[in-house]
């Protein structure tokens, strides 16, 4: 008979003061109890309790403060820890930007679609989308606000979704998304090809503006049939110009940390 792994005292330990931060009972920027505290608490030895805080600071869930004023300082699970885990599993499967996008273009109509459906909509959802969709007017002749602006439209439409799940694990994509495109443009702009066209690349941007106010109208109407088509539709047309030149490039973790899921983590909370 195979002989099953008890779990270690620093595991158990941890799992308790996991389970404490995560559900609730330990606040963001909370301290842990002291070290001669715990060990007295769970009646293990100074090395389990120090073992068990490894754990959670490699987890992201405390951080160790050093010195007279210091201790373990609690820290929630945030998206731009799950968006650089989900990165980095990425590029260890090789994965691509093509693969990425097609992944997006099934799954973020989706969230169109539930967006459509909020009996609340038009008090959450709409008014967001409508001044991202301003922005991307007012800012329309700066090409590096315009990208911005219209990644916001993307980000918002997951973040106001209304499903926490996908919030979490498709906002993450999306940052994944959010970066690399930030870098093919910027590498765009510094290179000898840039500017295109200045009266193509207006027309298309005009029409990209055209099919989020699209999209915000079947949200208002409450058509989610609708707004899932005409997402797919946008993201079908406006992903070619970013995979053009990266269709085969690798997913890089890096790119990641930069990342802002403020809007995501508004929407969480």
């Amino acid at each position: 008979m195979r002989q099953l792994r008890q779990p270690r005292l620093a595991e158990i330990v941890a799992a308790s003061l996991r389970d404490d931060i995560l559900s609730g009972r330990l606040k963001e920027g909370d301290l842990l109890p002291r070290q001669e505290h715990l060990f007295k608490e769970f009646r293990v030895s100074l090395p389990a309790v120090r073992e068990a805080m490894r754990i959670l600071e490699t987890e992201g869930l405390i951080s160790v403060r050093r010195g007279n004023v210091g201790g373990a300082v609690v820290h929630l699970p945030t998206p731009e820890r799950t968006a650089q885990m989900v990165s980095m599993v990425l590029q260890s499967r090789n994965a691509t930007l093509d693969d990425l996008s097609g992944a997006l273009l099934y799954i973020e109509p989706i969230c169109a679609q539930l967006c459509a459906a909020r009996p609340d909509r038009m008090t959450e959802v709409v008014p967001v989308l409508q001044e991202i969709v301003a922005a991307q007017q007012d800012q329309f002749d700066d090409a590096a606000s315009y990208n911005a602006n219209a990644r916001r439209f993307h980000e918002a439409l997951v973040a106001h979704c209304g499903n926490q799940t996908m919030i979490v694990v498709l906002g993450s994509l999306e940052a994944i998304w959010s970066a690399h495109e930030s870098n093919v443009w910027d590498e765009a702009r510094t290179g000898e090809e840039y500017p295109p066209d200045s009266a193509m690349a207006s027309k298309t941007l005009r029409a990209a503006i055209r099919d989020h106010e699209k999209i915000i109208a079947a949200i208002e109407a409450g058509n989610a049939e609708r707004a899932g088509a005409l997402l797919t539709r946008h993201l079908s047309a406006t992903r070619q110009s970013t995979l053009e030149s990266s269709r085969q490039a690798n997913i890089t973790a890096n790119l990641v940390g930069e990342i802002d899921l403020s809007t995501a983590r508004q929407a969480v909370r």
